[in-house]
């Protein structure tokens, strides 16, 4: 019979209604398609394309040995993988709600009556003891309450686990991006060094020529300014290039490593050809849109929970085993006892608390319908973003090149019609000034171009093996 009970008990808690709202995926608040125009050239997203591993993606050995040890020293990401054993730890903590929580239970009591409140008027020692097993205060969920927590924290869980994706794209594209910086710094850094002795032996020969007459004060004084300023970029370079690597460490979460192999030059084949999908395909790779999606279920399935709180709950309470006033005694036939104890609550007047809990439910759920759209929009913008980057960089790196071929040439020519008389001293140093400024623009305009590339991938939601 009391088997009967606990297992009618336990049918009725698992099989009840569910108050929860049919799910229904919100439409998304973009277009079918990439944006056209001079900007995107031809570029078109091709269906079910996928996107290389993030060591597949980067080439350079060093880096790739780089963000390994980001991946398993970073703070950041060691506390997004706590947050999601966390969030586990509280689905099983809401999911245990579901079942009886059956425990044993002992007691022993031996009290002594003086003789003028016993009935017999004589002092007198009474021994109770006793063992049971049972359940106490368990909630049969005929109406789905506690189906909706548990789901709840299930979504809630699962939301946490695509935060840990994000972070680690994240911290993948940082650290490219930390480790391509540092590498464009020491080029330039290596380009004002190399400039600044260009200057200095210009200023030398300058020098001489001023000392017999043939240079002027104005040409002197010309060529001490380039020197001056040829130093300012190294101090400034050198000062960059610390705080790269200071940078670096940070993202680490380590030393940079001593061993690492020689990075590899800015000009040359850094990252893998990255493929385009079509939008829709965003939906299910770019873990911001998973996560808000989970958390939109999570919040509909809190609307079942407040809902079923309108209705009766009921208790129970059980326990079955044996009792004896000896110790003895205890287990001999005919000491055996049982309890059965159910219990309900029907609300009645709440002062509007009930309805005050639907009504923030319904609240949130619209409040993670927006963060929905609204990370689809921002993930649908930076794919944008790096697809216009992508062919306009492409052209401009290509102009870059060619300026600064020109302004080689045009210091050649110059040097040389200096060196003859030709031209005057002013125009040897505009030509050291263009090819300076143009061979930094051209490693500024590569990294961007590496920058935007390594964006795009992670905008499409690349960076995890």
């Amino acid at each position: 019979m009391k088997k009967s009970i606990l297992t009618l008990s336990i049918l009725l808690a698992l099989g009840g209604c569910s108050l929860i709202p049919d799910y229904q995926r919100p439409e998304a608040p973009v277009a079918d398609a990439w944006p056209k125009g001079p900007a995107y050239a031809a570029e078109a997203g091709q269906a079910g394309a996928e996107l290389p591993a993030w060591r597949s993606f980067f080439r350079d050995a060093a880096l790739q040995r780089a963000i390994q040890v980001a991946l398993d020293n970073n703070r950041d990401l060691r506390v997004a993988a706590l947050n999601v054993e966390a969030y586990q730890a509280l689905h099983r903590i809401q999911r245990a709600e579901l079942f009886p929580q059956i425990d044993a239970r002992g007691s022993g009591t031996r009290q002594r009556l003086p003789g003028d409140l016993s009935r017999t008027g004589e002092a007198a020692t009474n021994a109770e003891y006793g063992a049971t097993v049972g359940v106490s205060d368990w909630e049969l969920d005929l109406f789905g309450r506690l189906r909706s927590l548990s789901e709840a924290a299930l979504e809630q869980y699962f939301a946490t686990a695509q935060a840990q994706r994000s972070t680690q794209i994240a911290l993948v594209a940082s650290v490219a991006d930390a480790w391509l910086t540092l590498q464009a710094d020491r080029e330039l850094l290596a380009l004002s060094e190399e400039t600044l002795r260009t200057y200095e032996q210009s200023l030398a020969l300058t020098q001489r020529s001023f000392d017999v007459g043939v240079a002027s004060a104005l040409e002197l004084t010309q060529s001490r300014s380039a020197v001056e300023s040829a130093r300012v970029s190294v101090a400034q370079y050198t000062r960059l290039v610390a705080q790269d690597r200071n940078a670096l460490q940070l993202l680490l979460g380590n030393a940079v490593p001593d061993d690492l192999p020689a990075a590899a030059p800015l000009e040359q084949a850094q990252l893998a050809e990255l493929p385009v999908g079509l939008p829709a395909e965003l939906l299910q790779r770019r873990p911001d849109i998973l996560e808000a999606e989970h958390l939109l279920k999570a919040a509909n399935a809190n609307i079942g929970a407040a809902r079923a709180a309108f209705f009766p709950s009921i208790s129970l309470t059980g326990r079955a085993g044996t009792t004896s006033t000896e110790l003895s005694g205890l287990f001999k036939a005919g000491s055996g006892t049982w309890l059965f104890q159910p219990s309900i609550n029907l609300p009645i007047f709440t002062a509007g608390s009930l309805k005050g809990s639907l009504d923030y439910a319904k609240l949130q759920k619209q409040i993670e319908v927006a963060q929905y759209e609204k990370a689809i929009q921002t993930a649908f913008s930076e794919v944008a973003d790096g697809l216009a980057a992508r062919s306009t960089y492409t052209e401009q790196l290509k102009a870059q090149r060619d300026l600064v071929a020109a302004n080689a040439e045009y210091y050649r020519l110059a040097e040389r019609r200096y060196r003859t008389g030709v031209d005057s001293h002013l125009i040897l140093l505009d030509a050291q000034r263009q090819l300076f400024g143009s061979q930094q623009t051209l490693i500024g305009d590569r990294l961007a171009q590496l920058s935007s590339e390594i964006a795009l991938y992670k905008a499409l939601g690349g960076g995890v093996e």
